[in-house]
């Protein structure tokens, strides 16, 4: 997907005749570039030839299905729009819709309003018109109102785009799974194929035998030119520098994020999952190698977590145009004072980059598990601020996304734990937010952003046709258990 637009269809009719129509062509134009231009909205949004009959609806949503650079439509009824004339295409459509209910003037010409006026802007007329239809039809969207110009308005929009740039970006794509997952793991395991049938991205598994044989053919040069890198970008530890006792195991981590990186550009692979369980061939189980190519974008999972890499790969592409916040977590232990219970996350090694509060550090330290050599690493603390952590879970009929607000800290000094960690609190308490989660089936592993906000997973949750459990400042226990069981109701069994 190189150059992802927005097309922003606007439906009328032929009833109000022919220079009516020219004014709402013009209107929309202007609306649709004025959106383009937006600084909250990070697409191009390009105006599409006003739609006023069944067959130039059903033509338009044909179009669109068919251009992989269609990341969704923004629909606005600027007049008066007969609803049943969108039948035929919008049940035919296959990406993802926001309804604009606007009006191309802000204000009402008091002194001056009559029924020509009145005619040509009648959204509030159209759009319901549009909105029962939709709801009638079932049609999955979004649905903003206000002034197109308006900061707010904008915002919205722009939130969503981003959701639908996510969305485009899975439609075919492809996951590397190096090894199984972790054995005997429930959470990280899944139905890989209706994951695909309801997402749109493939996960295949490679034995690690195929990757070892890529780390192999990188370069000298190659490896002391990312050495190179990591001098530059973060602090080293002085026993990984060149000539240091363990510069080997520098230029060992480097190889591999080399070959790994190589392994997908070849296939064209957004993400990846590893397990310290399958390290045959490989000398260190990859830390810094994953770090990394976090950073650039790929999504990642650990111990074959292949829902979170896909999860964290939807993440990276709705921070488009923003600095990248964004990372592969784990919920891993807690301090429980009295009124101040907080979550220490981390990883054994792979937490991203982009989540630091300063420069990282690159160090070398054992590893209890994996029989390996000692890994390299980027150790750092995680940024205070409001944040999420979403889960993707299977619950083996359906799948359910979950979220949870949290407040992360400032990370107090922890000389002994050499590893990347963020710790945050809990919304709306310890107590009732984690009960929360367990109650909702979340996992262990989740995609924790600072960018992406529970309001943008319900948007991803909508577009894809799956449950949103969101557990926030609002969330009442009790109701949240009842929510879990009206869901079960409603959504319906695989197949």
């Amino acid at each position: 997907m190189s150059s992802p637009v927005l097309w922003f269809v606007t439906g009328s009719q032929h009833l109000y005749g022919p220079e009516v129509l020219k004014q709402v062509a013009a209107n929309s134009t202007s609306i649709a570039q004025s959106l383009s231009a937006a600084t909250p909205v990070p697409v191009e949004v390009i105006f599409k030839p006003v739609l006023t009959d069944p067959d130039m609806v059903r033509a338009l949503v044909l179009e669109a299905n068919s251009d992989p650079n269609c990341a969704g439509l923004i629909l606005w009824m600027h007049t008066f729009s007969p609803a049943k004339m969108w039948i035929g295409g919008l049940t035919q459509l296959n990406k993802p819709v926001l309804h604009l209910h606007t009006q191309y003037n802000r204000e009402l010409p008091w002194g001056t309003i009559d029924m020509d006026f009145m005619n040509l802007n009648q959204a509030a007329h159209g759009d319901r018109e549009a909105g029962h239809l939709h709801s009638r039809i079932g049609l999955r969207r979004k649905v903003v109102c206000g002034h197109w110009s308006s900061q707010s308005v904008q915002q919205k929009i722009g939130d969503w785009a981003r959701v639908a740039l996510a969305w485009q970006d899975l439609q075919g794509a492809k996951f590397a799974r190096f090894g199984d997952n972790m054995r005997f793991v429930s959470v990280t395991d899944g139905d890989k194929v209706s994951a695909e049938a309801q997402f749109g991205f493939s996960v295949n598994g490679f034995g690690v035998g195929d990757l070892v044989s890529v780390v192999n053919q990188v370069t000298d040069a190659e490896v002391a030119q990312t050495c190179q890198s990591y001098l530059d970008k973060f602090d080293v530890a002085e026993e990984l520098r060149p000539g240091a006792a363990q510069y080997g195991s520098l230029r060992y981590a480097a190889k591999q994020e080399i070959g790994i990186r190589n392994f997908l550009k070849a296939g064209n692979f957004k993400g990846f999952t590893t397990t310290f369980e399958d390290l045959h061939g490989l000398d260190q189980l990859p830390g810094l190698a994953c770090q990394n190519l976090m950073a650039e974008g790929y999504g990642f999972g650990a111990e074959g977590d292949w829902k979170t890499a896909a999860l964290l790969r939807a993440f990276k592409t709705m921070e488009t145009g923003l600095a990248p916040a964004t990372s592969f977590m784990e919920d891993y232990t807690y301090d429980l004072g009295s009124g101040n219970e907080q979550v220490l996350g981390a990883h054994m090694l792979e937490i991203c980059p982009t989540i630091a509060k300063s420069r990282p550090r690159v160090e070398i330290h054992p590893l209890g598990i994996g029989g390996k050599s000692d890994p390299v690493r980027l150790v750092f603390d995680a940024m205070a601020g409001s944040a999420t952590n979403t889960t993707l879970v299977d619950l083996g009929h359906r799948f359910r996304l979950m979220v949870n607000d949290v407040a992360a800290v400032e990370v107090p000094p922890m000389p002994n734990l050499p590893v990347a960690r963020a710790l945050w609190k809990v919304e709306p308490s310890f107590e009732d937010g984690v009960a929360a989660w367990i109650y909702g089936g979340g996992a262990h592993h989740t995609v924790y952003s600072y960018n992406v906000t529970s309001q943008h997973v319900r948007d991803f949750a909508e577009i894809a046709g799956v449950e949103c459990l969101v557990i926030d400042a609002k969330t009442d226990l009790n109701q949240f258990r009842n929510e879990i069981r009206w869901n079960n109701a409603v959504y319906t069994n695989r197949g």
